[in-house]
């Protein structure tokens, strides 16, 4: 079957669904790094305590309990690196064996060849592959945040100790935008997966992310909690 006779199964609600993921995808990246000012996301809280975490830092001897933070860090980022890779390699998998394919349509009693499933799970892969490399540049700008923690003297006078610190807090900061645009791929990746229940099963599982999204970003217990006062 030529590529354009394959095409016809794709429906212009298809071409919609695809479409308001892509757009829900980079459009909620946005609103989270660049909240109103009234209704701040609990990313754009948090990056005020990673600057205050390493001013306060300058002060604390020995600096082990830093170290053990930024080590954690590191580790979480590792992890959904990994775990990424494991979900590309099954979706390469998956996509090279035809046969299982044609089995998954025969079971959902849809009459589709090959190459739509492959299409639909190549969308989740590129959004797992995106993750993927978001998760790697956040495990090195936490190394890069490490080194530059390092280097900050130990005297609190010393000119270079809070420039230094100062520093190491936007590092901080560059590397939790770059881990939560990763993990905001894998929950979009798992939303993309909709699309094998069809083009109406794809915006509802948009759908259903943004919505997550959202509460946990500007409506979760937790947000509450950063915001109490500490008067």
């Amino acid at each position: 079957m030529e590529l354009i006779d394959q095409l016809q199964f794709f429906s212009a609600l298809d071409a919609v669904a695809v479409s308001f993921l892509l757009i829900a995808w980079l459009g909620i990246g946005r609103i989270i790094e660049n909240p109103p000012a009234k209704h701040r996301s609990t990313s754009y809280l948090m990056a005020d305590y990673r600057r205050k975490w390493m001013i306060q830092m300058i002060t604390r001897q020995p600096r082990i309990f830093d170290a053990a933070i930024l080590d954690s860090l590191r580790q979480s980022t590792a992890f959904f690196g990994s775990a990424c890779l494991i979900a590309i390699g099954g979706g390469l998998a998956a996509m090279s064996n035809a046969e299982r394919l044609r089995g998954v349509a025969q079971d959902l009693t849809l009459d589709a060849p090959a190459i739509i499933w492959e299409v639909k799970i190549l969308l989740a892969l590129v959004l797992i592959t995106n993750a993927f490399l978001k998760f790697i540049w956040s495990n090195r700008l936490f190394g890069y945040c490490g080194v530059i923690m390092a280097s900050v003297p130990n005297e609190i006078d010393a000119p270079a100790t809070l420039p230094r610190a100062r520093k190491a807090g936007e590092l901080n900061i560059a590397a939790a935008r770059a881990f939560n645009r990763g993990l905001r791929g894998v929950y979009f990746a798992l939303g993309a997966l909709g699309w094998l229940l069809g083009p109406i099963g794809l915006i509802v599982t948009t759908a259903v992310t943004v919505f997550i999204l959202l509460r946990r970003e500007f409506a979760s217990a937790s947000r509450l909690v950063i915001m109490q006062s500490e008067e």
